[in-house]
């Protein structure tokens, strides 16, 4: 035993174990928290529900190629619950001329309401050879909950 302090070296160094193992811990749950992307939704799923300032995406097979491409469609989702945080694309391995991959649509939850969020796979969307009818629908109902 120390005389200063009345613990035993053999305590002491067990306790300074158990402090470092758990912020270990501590640390590398952060980490993964952190690190964790975004919440991915397929078309399948379409019922969402989210908190405030989460983000989320929806994954959708897409060929930039064919002239087609996914665009949010109306009415538009409310933007006081739901407003559009960009997308990304991710072609098949091996990449090839012509060949596809996938979409990724991405949201920001803003604040507790309910809205529906619109896609449509339509043909040169925005532009003025933009087709009206035809391609794929899907429709989302988002919940944002406090």
């Amino acid at each position: 035993m120390d005389a200063t302090d009345g613990i035993s070296t053999p305590s002491r160094k067990i306790g300074i174990a158990v402090a470092v193992a758990a912020l270990l811990v501590t640390v590398y749950s952060l980490i993964s928290l952190l690190t964790a992307g975004p919440q991915v939704y397929g078309p399948q799923d379409t019922v969402i529900s989210v908190a405030p300032g989460e983000r989320f995406s929806i994954e959708l097979e897409d060929n930039p190629s064919t002239g087609y491409r996914w665009a949010v469609s109306s009415p538009s989702p409310d933007p006081q619950v739901l407003k559009p945080a960009g997308s990304h694309y991710e072609a098949n391995e091996p990449v090839v001329a012509g060949s596809g991959g996938t979409r990724y649509l991405e949201f920001q939850a803003v604040r507790a309401g309910r809205t529906e969020l619109a896609l449509r796979h339509c043909f040169q969307c925005g532009t003025e050879r933009a087709e009206s009818d035809g391609g794929e629908q899907l429709a989302f109902r988002i919940t944002v909950t406090d």
